[in-house]
This record gives structure tokens, C-alpha cells and sequence, in this order.
């Protein structure tokens, strides 16, 4: 008869891991657990620290944080090349704006709220996934990259012409209102007893989905199905030899990866309030691109990190055009380079800089500090 296996901590030994289950915890160490109680004191205190304009660049760079999430998932994870995320984004928004846009306006609304119009957005999007899933299976590498690509100018030409449900280009339409439960976060006003400002009420509204959909993501690279994904990025012929459903998992990278970025793009736009259909362009694409690879690729902390920092290189580019003469802030200003400009260069050298020097990105840099602080003072 065999012994059980004894899941309990040794006495003193608070890092000994005696089972399995232990070592695929969310957070398995006290490190970690300390760590996510700071970062979460932390994200609480910001709204009462940071001006306005910092926190609307906080709160865009969480929701697009769940889009890098989702993009993650079947890039990073299940190693299927996709830059045709900016379309299932536009997917995402308009869906929600037309369920949840004003009934009288000049397009398409129905006034329904955001419990109806946020869920509906992400399965609208996943849906499109599914029907790309397929080709996934078929193509891989550069090839299935150029066949999402011709996703974005599809997505492009289709918006464009749909004038009763985008509004058309130069015109756009108002993304849905973002009224939760009652409480409408589009205005100031009181919020579990505190007076806060619309960006304030806002912040917190993005860190509660970030918090959400960050946990399902981690959850979902743990299972069954992201040792899986990981097992079709790495070697898909051994994988299929092992009994892992190649046909099965492409298509669920995709359709999980297309309800995240639906759920952020109906988000995103809600706060920015009007978009139009030039938005979701290859730009986007690259946008979502850079930020798994500058915050990380295959883990769920990168993506995040990634979000916040490529949301806030416009108002870094913006600070670089201030002390450089030759940087204007529009194409009118005399300028050799507009702001605009310099801020798709940077996107460049950041990818480039990132692949060349620190391919782990940002959660590279910050795993190398946390080991050398762990092993101080000895360097190696």
C-alpha cells in the first residue's frame, strides 16, 4: 500500500514544495503573495495620487492590457502568429457600441446595458475567431501572419462601408455607455462613499476587469489547455504524436485570444467615447504586437506591463517633442517630424532594442533584478 503523498510545508523550509498541486499555485510562494498585496495597495492609492490626464493613460493602458492578455494567449502561448488582432478589437467595439449606443442617435444603438453588450462583444469577436481558427490549423509562421493580416484590411473596408453601424470615416460614432448597476462611470460622482472624479470612478473600473481577466488568463496558461497551447508552439508534430488535437487547440487560441480583445475593445472605446473606422488599422495590430513583445511574450505579468507602457509612449513622445526643435506636435508645425510620427519610430526601436537585448522584455528585466536581490551579495 503506498504512502500518501504529504502536502503540508516542512516546519522552517517555507519554499519546500511537497506536492504538485503546491508548484502550479496562482501564487505559490510568500514572495509572491506579498508582492500582489503591494501591487493591489498600490493600483488603490494611485486614483488619489496622479492627475487626470495620468490616470486616463492609467486606466486605457489596463484595458488594453486584456486585448495583450488575449493576444498572448495565441502568440505567446500557443506560438500562432497573429496581426489581425486590431480587426477582432474593431469587432469587439463596434458590437458593443451598437448594443449598448444611444437608440436615438444618427446610428444604429439599443440602449442595453453593459452586462448584455460587454459579454456579447467578446462572443461576437470570438465567433470571428472561430472561423480563422481553421485556417490556423492549415498554415503557420509567416504564412498564417499575411492571412491575418488581410483580416485588418477587410475589417478596414468593411467598416468603412457599414456607414448605418460606424458612422463612416471622419464622422465615427459614440462608443456605449458605460452605466454599471446604476452607476454611471461616465460622469463624476460618489462611489462606495467616496466623492471621485470620472477618471477616478473609471480607474478603478478598469482594474476591476484587468484583475478578472488577468486571473483567468494565468488560470488558463496553467491548465490542461495551456500546457497544451505550449506544447503546439513548441514542436506541434510531437505534440500531435503525443495526442494533443492541433486542429482543437489553434482553434481555441483563437477564439479565447478574440474574446479578449472584443471585451477590451468594447471597453477601450467606451471610455475614449468616438471612434471611427480608420482606428483599428495595421497600426493597432502592431500596437498589441509590441506590447507582448516589449512586456513579454508568453506571460500574463509581461502583457500587462507591456499595455501600461506602450499606452503611455504618446505622452513620452509627446514629453521628447518638447525638448527637441525640430519635433512638431502636428503636420502644420514646421517641424521635420510630427509627434505622431516619432511615436510609430519609437514603437520600431523599442521591438528592435527589446529583441536584440532583452527578448523577455520588461518581465525579463524585472525577473533578472528580483533574482540578483534574491542572491545578494553574491552576483552569479
Amino acid at each position: 500500500m503506498s504512502t500518501p503523498v504529504k502536502t503540508r510545508r516542512l516546519r522552517g523550509r517555507p519554499l519546500v514544495q511537497t506536492a504538485y498541486s503546491q508548484d502550479m499555485a496562482l501564487v505559490n510562494t510568500p514572495g509572491k503573495r506579498r508582492g500582489v498585496l503591494a501591487i493591489i495597495v498600490i493600483a488603490l492609492l494611485i486614483p488619489f495620487m496622479l492627475t487626470n490626464d495620468l490616470l486616463l493613460i492609467g486606466t486605457l493602458g489596463m484595458i488594453a492590457a486584456v486585448g495583450a492578455i488575449g493576444l498572448n494567449l495565441v502568440t505567446g502561448y500557443a506560438g500562432q502568429i497573429s496581426l489581425g488582432h486590431a480587426f477582432f478589437i474593431g469587432v469587439g467595439a463596434y458590437t458593443g457600441a451598437v448594443l449598448g449606443g444611444n437608440p436615438d442617435g444618427p446610428v444604429v444603438g439599443y440602449g442595453l446595458p453593459i452586462y448584455v453588450w460587454l459579454p456579447a462583444a467578446g462572443i461576437v469577436a470570438a465567433i470571428a475567431g472561430l472561423l480563422v481558427g481553421p485556417i490556423a490549423v492549415r498554415l503557420r509562421g509567416l504564412y498564417l501572419a499575411i492571412v491575418t493580416l488581410g483580416l485588418v484590411f477587410i475589417g478596414e473596408h468593411v467598416f468603412r462601408e457599414a456607414r448605418s453601424l460606424t458612422g463612416g470615416p471622419g464622422v465615427g460614432r459614440r462608443g456605449p455607455e458605460l452605466d454599471v448597476f446604476g452607476i454611471d462611470f461616465g460622469a463624476s460622482g460618489s462611489l462606495f462613499g467616496l466623492e471621485l472624479a470620472r477618471e477616478q470612478r473609471q480607474f478603478f473600473l478598469a482594474l476591476a476587469f484587468l484583475v478578472v481577466f488577468a486571473i483567468l488568463g494565468r488560470n488558463i496558461a496553467r491548465s490542461k489547455v495551456g500546457r497544451a497551447f505550449s506544447a503546439v508552439r513548441d514542436r506541434d508534430v510531437a505534440a500531435a504524436v503525443i495526442g494533443v488535437g492541433l486542429t482543437r487547440h489553434k482553434v481555441m487560441a483563437f477564439a479565447m485570444s478574440s474574446f479578449y480583445a472584443g471585451v477590451a475593445g468594447a471597453l477601450f472605446y467606451a471610455v475614449v467615447g468616438v471612434f471611427e473606422p480608420n482606428t483599428f488599422g495595421l497600426l493597432l495590430s502592431i500596437q498589441y504586437l509590441a506590447m507582448i513583445l516589449i512586456g513579454g511574450v508568453a506571460t500574463i505579468s509581461g502583457a500587462i506591463m507591456g499595455a501600461i507602457f506602450i499606452q503611455s509612449l504618446s505622452r513620452i513622445a509627446g514629453g521628447i517633442a518638447g525638448l527637441l526643435p525640430f519635433i512638431s506636435d502636428s503636420a502644420a508645425g514646421g517641424g521635420i517630424l510630427t509627434v505622431f510620427q516619432l511615436e510609430s519610430i519609437l514603437y520600431g526601436l523599442l521591438i528592435v532594442g527589446f529583441l536584440i537585448f532583452e527578448p523577455r522584455g520588461l518581465f525579463g528585466i524585472w525577473m533578472r533584478i528580483r533574482n540578483y536581490w534574491k542572491g545578494w551579495p553574491f552576483s552569479y
